[in-house]
């Protein structure tokens, strides 16, 4: 028997493996929804509207090698660029 979402829709089960400031990301946007409107958004709430808004703008992974280039491009797309901080922080996190 195939599970069914709130609207309905068949789901299937994905096991990812995230790094702990990943899943505090994830949960810091469920708890700021919770603080200012009262409504806790699930983790799975969180991941399928993060994955429902990049199929929104219909973004393929032509050409793309790496997640990286993933990042990249959705940062692309999204008109943010990294802040010089943050890219340091990657490229130290790169040469490890």
């Amino acid at each position: 028997m195939k599970k069914q979402d709130s609207a309905g829709q068949n789901t299937g089960r994905v096991v990812a493996f995230l790094t702990r400031d990943e899943i505090d990301f994830i949960d810091g946007l469920s708890k700021d929804a919770l603080f200012s409107t009262g409504h806790k958004l699930s983790r799975t709430d969180v991941i399928r509207a993060i994955i429902d808004a990049v199929k929104i703008r219909d973004i393929s992974g032509e050409g793309i090698h790496s997640k990286t280039e993933l990042e990249r491009k959705l940062l692309y797309l999204m008109r943010i660029t990294l802040p010089s901080a943050l890219r340091r922080k990657k490229r130290q996190e790169g040469s490890r």
